[in-house]
C-alpha cells in the first residue's frame, strides 16, 4: 500500500507536525507533499521521508511570508499528484483537506482547524485595526470569501474526517455539515514531566507571536497585577508586543515582560517547571501547551473557550477567565496564585493526551478505515 502525508507546511513543531512524526513512523516508506518546507525545521524522523513542495516554494520570501501567498493556496495544493497512492492522510489546518485524490484511494483528513483565517481568525489577521477599514473590506474580505467557499467544496474530497478536540468536532460540523472522529493530539507525556523545581513567582507564556494568541492581553493582565511574564517563541508580532511591553512602567520596572524567542524542548520543560503558571490568553483549537504545562506539575490560566475546556479542569488544574480583558485575566491570575495544586492531580490529567493513546484511538480509525470501500465517505 502507497501512503502520503499532506501537511500545510513544515516550517516548525507545532502540534500538527508532532501528528505528522508519529505517522511517519507508522508508515517509514511514505512520501510528504507540502506547500513549503524549510529544511531542518522539522525532526529528523520527518525529514528522513521523501519531501515534495507546492510550486510556491520558489516565490520570492516563501521561507518567512508564506502566510502572504494565501490566495494561491488552493491553486498549489490541488497541482499534487497523489494518482499512485492507495491511502492519503493530511494533516490540515488550511488546504492539506482539498488535495485531489484517485477514486481508488481512502483520505482521511487529521483536522486541526477549518480554515481559520477564513472562518474564526479573519479580524485578528485581516481586521481594520490590523490592515485598515479599506484593505480589510475590499481586499482582504473578498479574498476570504472566495476561500471560505473553497474550503466548503472542497471538504467533500475527505472520505473521513478525524478531529484534534471536541472543538474542532463541532466546527467540522458547523461549516462542513460533517461528522469527525476524534483524537486528541499526541503530547509526550515522558519527557514532560515534574521534577523538584520549586515554583517561580512568574508567569510563562509558550506561543508563536501571531495575533489570535492574544499575548497583548497577558502581557497587559501581568501589568496589572505586578508579575513578571516569560514569554517563548518567535513570529511576526514581536515588535508589536515589545511595543506594548515597554509601556507604562510598573514596580518591576519599565518592562515586566522577558521575550525569550526560539527555545529547545529541553529549555522549554524547565521553564513549565520554573514558572508559577501558564497562560493561555487566546482560543485555541486544541492546545498542546496546556497539557505539557500540567504534565509538569504546573497549572494553567487559560479562556474559557476552545480546546482549553477539554484539558484544564478549573480549581483543580488551573483557572478560567470568560471574557478577552485584562481585567478578566487578572481575576484568574489572582486565583491560581492564591491556590495550592497537587502535582500529581496535574499529570494525571495531562496523562489522558499521551503518545499512547494518540497512537492507539489513530490505529483504530485508519483501520476501521480502510475495511470500507474506496469512496466511502462519512
Amino acid at each position: 500500500m502507497r501512503v502520503a502525508l499532506v501537511h500545510d507546511w513544515l516550517t516548525g513543531m507545532r502540534g500538527g507536525e508532532k501528528v505528522l512524526e508519529l505517522l511517519c513512523e507508522r508508515y517509514p516508506e511514505a512520501d510528504i507533499f507540502t506547500l513549503f518546507h524549510v529544511p531542518g525545521s522539522v525532526s529528523p524522523t520527518i525529514e528522513r521521508h521523501r519531501i515534495t513542495t507546492s510550486s510556491l516554494q520558489k516565490l520570492p520570501f516563501a521561507k518567512t511570508k508564506y502566510r502572504s501567498y494565501l490566495p494561491l493556496y488552493p491553486t498549489a495544493i490541488e497541482q499534487f499528484d497523489l494518482d499512485r497512492y492507495d491511502l492519503v492522510l493530511s494533516i490540515s489546518t488550511c488546504a492539506a483537506k482539498s488535495v485531489v485524490v484517485p477514486g481508488r484511494a481512502r483520505h482521511i483528513c487529521y483536522c486541526n482547524a477549518p480554515m481559520r483565517y477564513a472562518w474564526d481568525q479573519f479580524d485578528a489577521y485581516f481586521g481594520p485595526g490590523r490592515v485598515g477599514p479599506f484593505k480589510s473590506r475590499w481586499m482582504y474580505g473578498p479574498i476570504l470569501r472566495r476561500l471560505a467557499r473553497w474550503d466548503v467544496a472542497t471538504a467533500s474530497r475527505v472520505g473521513r474526517f478525524i478531529a484534534n478536540s471536541r472543538n474542532i468536532a463541532g466546527r467540522i460540523r458547523r461549516y462542513y455539515n460533517r461528522e469527525a472522529a476524534i483524537v486528541y493530539p499526541p503530547v509526550d507525556t515522558a519527557f514532560y514531566h515534574p521534577d523538584t523545581t520549586p515554583p517561580g513567582q512568574h508567569f510563562l507564556m509558550v506561543s508563536a507571536l501571531v495575533p489570535y494568541k492574544r499575548i497583548e492581553l497577558a502581557i497587559e493582565a501581568c501589568r496589572r497585577v505586578g508579575a513578571r511574564l516569560r514569554i517563548i517563541g518567535t513570529g511576526p508580532d514581536r515588535a508589536r508586543l515589545e511595543q506594548q511591553a515597554n509601556g507604562p512602567s510598573t514596580a518591576l520596572g519599565a518592562s515586566h515582560v522577558d521575550f525569550i524567542g526560539y527555545a529547545t524542548d529541553e529549555e522549554i520543560r524547565d521553564e513549565y517547571r520554573r514558572a508559577l503558571a501558564v497562560l493561555l490568553p487566546g482560543e485555541e483549537d486544541f492546545g498542546i501547551v496546556p497539557v505539557e504545562a500540567q504534565a509538569c506539575g504546573r497549572p494553567v490560566v487559560a479562556f474559557a473557550r476552545g480546546g482549553a475546556l477539554e484539558t484544564v479542569v478549573p480549581g483543580e488544574t488551573g483557572a478560567f477567565f470568560d471574557e478577552l480583558t485584562a481585567d478578566s485575566m487578572v481575576d484568574a491570575l489572582q486565583q491560581v496564585a492564591a491556590t495550592r495544586f497537587d502535582p500529581e492531580r496535574l499529570r494525571a490529567n495531562a496523562q489522558r493526551f499521551s503518545r499512547e493513546h494518540h497512537e492507539e484511538a489513530m490505529r483504530g480509525v485508519i483501520h476501521d478505515t480502510l475495511q470500507r470501500p474506496a469512496g466511502t465517505t462519512w
